[in-house]
Protein backbone atom coordinates (compact mmCIF):
# COMPACT_ATOMS: atom_id res chain seq x y z
CA UNK A 1 0.00 0.00 0.00
CA UNK A 2 3.20 2.44 1.09
CA UNK A 3 4.59 1.62 -2.67
CA UNK A 4 1.02 2.77 -4.07
CA UNK A 5 1.03 5.71 -2.25
CA UNK A 6 4.28 6.71 -2.79
CA UNK A 7 4.27 5.91 -6.67
CA UNK A 8 0.74 7.70 -7.14
CA UNK A 9 2.57 10.67 -5.53
CA UNK A 10 5.18 10.76 -7.44
CA UNK A 11 3.38 10.42 -10.89
CA UNK A 12 0.89 13.47 -9.64
CA UNK A 13 4.32 15.75 -9.17
CA UNK A 14 5.58 15.06 -12.59
CA UNK A 15 2.05 15.95 -13.94
CA UNK A 16 1.80 18.84 -12.45
CA UNK A 17 5.33 19.82 -13.20
CA UNK A 18 4.72 19.22 -16.86
CA UNK A 19 1.57 21.43 -16.90
CA UNK A 20 2.65 23.67 -14.79
CA UNK A 21 3.67 26.18 -17.47
CA UNK A 22 2.94 26.47 -21.14
CA UNK A 23 4.16 28.78 -23.49
CA UNK A 24 2.68 29.32 -26.92
CA UNK A 25 3.67 27.64 -30.21
CA UNK A 26 3.86 31.16 -32.07
CA UNK A 27 3.08 34.89 -30.81
CA UNK A 28 3.64 37.42 -33.16
CA UNK A 29 2.98 41.72 -32.11
CA UNK A 30 4.91 45.16 -31.45
CA UNK A 31 7.95 45.30 -29.45
CA UNK A 32 8.03 49.55 -28.04
CA UNK A 33 11.10 50.58 -26.79
CA UNK A 34 13.67 52.36 -27.81
CA UNK A 35 16.97 50.88 -29.01
CA UNK A 36 19.51 53.82 -30.43
CA UNK A 37 16.33 55.68 -32.30
CA UNK A 38 14.37 52.20 -33.57
CA UNK A 39 11.70 52.66 -31.74
CA UNK A 40 9.26 50.13 -32.56
CA UNK A 41 9.90 47.02 -33.82
CA UNK A 42 7.71 43.99 -35.26
CA UNK A 43 8.35 40.76 -32.92
CA UNK A 44 7.53 37.24 -33.27
CA UNK A 45 8.38 34.01 -31.15
CA UNK A 46 8.32 30.52 -32.10
CA UNK A 47 8.69 28.02 -29.34
CA UNK A 48 11.49 25.07 -29.52
CA UNK A 49 9.92 23.31 -26.04
CA UNK A 50 8.24 23.37 -23.18
CA UNK A 51 10.54 26.40 -21.60
CA UNK A 52 12.46 27.61 -24.67
CA UNK A 53 11.81 29.66 -27.76
CA UNK A 54 13.10 31.94 -30.94
CA UNK A 55 12.53 35.30 -30.98
CA UNK A 56 13.84 37.70 -34.17
CA UNK A 57 12.72 40.95 -33.94
CA UNK A 58 12.69 43.71 -36.90
CA UNK A 59 13.18 47.49 -36.18
CA UNK A 60 13.02 50.03 -39.39
CA UNK A 61 13.55 54.04 -38.90
CA UNK A 62 13.11 56.58 -41.65
CA UNK A 63 13.65 60.29 -40.93
CA UNK A 64 15.00 63.46 -41.69
CA UNK A 65 17.76 62.80 -43.38
CA UNK A 66 18.85 58.94 -42.80
CA UNK A 67 16.80 55.55 -43.01
CA UNK A 68 17.74 52.47 -41.02
CA UNK A 69 16.56 48.79 -40.09
CA UNK A 70 17.59 46.64 -37.33
CA UNK A 71 17.16 42.53 -37.31
CA UNK A 72 17.42 40.73 -34.20
CA UNK A 73 17.41 37.13 -33.18
CA UNK A 74 17.39 35.58 -29.68
CA UNK A 75 17.67 32.19 -27.83
CA UNK A 76 15.24 32.32 -24.56
CA UNK A 77 14.49 30.12 -21.78
CA UNK A 78 11.20 30.88 -20.05
CA UNK A 79 10.47 30.05 -16.19
CA UNK A 80 7.03 30.31 -14.44
CA UNK A 81 6.83 32.74 -11.62
CA UNK A 82 3.48 32.45 -10.42
CA UNK A 83 -0.01 31.72 -12.25
CA UNK A 84 0.41 33.37 -15.41
CA UNK A 85 3.55 35.39 -14.57
CA UNK A 86 6.57 33.74 -16.42
CA UNK A 87 10.21 35.58 -16.65
CA UNK A 88 12.89 34.77 -19.13
CA UNK A 89 16.33 35.47 -20.64
CA UNK A 90 18.55 35.01 -23.12
CA UNK A 91 21.30 35.91 -25.74
CA UNK A 92 21.59 36.48 -29.05
CA UNK A 93 22.87 39.26 -31.72
CA UNK A 94 21.76 40.71 -34.95
CA UNK A 95 22.58 42.87 -37.58
CA UNK A 96 21.72 46.48 -38.53
CA UNK A 97 22.60 49.08 -41.41
CA UNK A 98 21.99 53.44 -40.71
CA UNK A 99 22.07 55.01 -44.38
CA UNK A 100 22.07 58.87 -44.70
CA UNK A 101 21.01 61.35 -46.95
CA UNK A 102 23.90 64.00 -46.34
CA UNK A 103 27.67 63.78 -46.73
CA UNK A 104 28.28 64.31 -42.83
CA UNK A 105 28.24 60.48 -41.98
CA UNK A 106 28.60 57.29 -43.96
CA UNK A 107 26.30 54.63 -44.20
CA UNK A 108 27.40 52.45 -41.76
CA UNK A 109 26.42 48.70 -41.04
CA UNK A 110 26.67 47.08 -37.55
CA UNK A 111 26.52 44.32 -35.64
CA UNK A 112 26.16 43.31 -32.42
CA UNK A 113 25.74 41.06 -29.60
CA UNK A 114 22.40 41.35 -26.86
CA UNK A 115 21.42 39.83 -24.01
CA UNK A 116 17.74 40.05 -22.51
CA UNK A 117 16.17 39.69 -19.20
CA UNK A 118 12.26 40.14 -18.51
CA UNK A 119 8.90 39.11 -17.31
CA UNK A 120 5.84 38.34 -18.86
CA UNK A 121 1.85 37.57 -18.33
CA UNK A 122 -0.08 35.42 -20.37
CA UNK A 123 -3.74 36.14 -20.43
CA UNK A 124 -6.38 34.05 -20.66
CA UNK A 125 -7.01 35.38 -24.14
CA UNK A 126 -4.31 34.83 -26.56
CA UNK A 127 -2.61 37.89 -25.40
CA UNK A 128 0.88 38.30 -24.05
CA UNK A 129 2.74 41.62 -22.46
CA UNK A 130 5.70 41.42 -21.51
CA UNK A 131 8.35 43.91 -19.75
CA UNK A 132 12.31 43.58 -21.26
CA UNK A 133 15.35 44.79 -20.65
CA UNK A 134 17.61 44.45 -23.48
CA UNK A 135 21.65 45.34 -23.15
CA UNK A 136 23.31 45.09 -26.77
CA UNK A 137 27.14 45.50 -27.46
CA UNK A 138 27.83 46.86 -30.66
CA UNK A 139 30.59 45.91 -33.37
CA UNK A 140 30.78 49.26 -36.11
CA UNK A 141 31.99 53.08 -37.32
CA UNK A 142 28.72 54.34 -36.11
CA UNK A 143 27.41 51.66 -33.42
CA UNK A 144 30.56 50.61 -31.41
CA UNK A 145 29.19 51.13 -27.60
CA UNK A 146 27.05 49.60 -25.19
CA UNK A 147 23.32 50.37 -25.65
CA UNK A 148 20.56 49.53 -22.77
CA UNK A 149 17.02 49.09 -24.47
CA UNK A 150 13.65 48.86 -21.93
CA UNK A 151 10.59 47.78 -24.21
CA UNK A 152 7.12 46.70 -23.70
CA UNK A 153 5.98 43.62 -25.37
CA UNK A 154 1.94 42.93 -27.04
CA UNK A 155 1.81 40.06 -28.60
CA UNK A 156 -1.24 37.89 -30.18
CA UNK A 157 -0.22 33.65 -29.32
CA UNK A 158 -1.57 31.26 -31.93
Amino acid sequence: MKKLILLLAVFATFTFAASAQEIADNAIGLRLGDSDGFGAEISYQRALGDNNRLEADLGWRSGNGFDGFKLTGLYQWVWQLDGNFNWYAGAGGGVGSYSFDNNAFDDETFFFVAGDIGIEYNFDIPLLLSLDFRPELGFGDFRDDLDFDIALGIRYQF
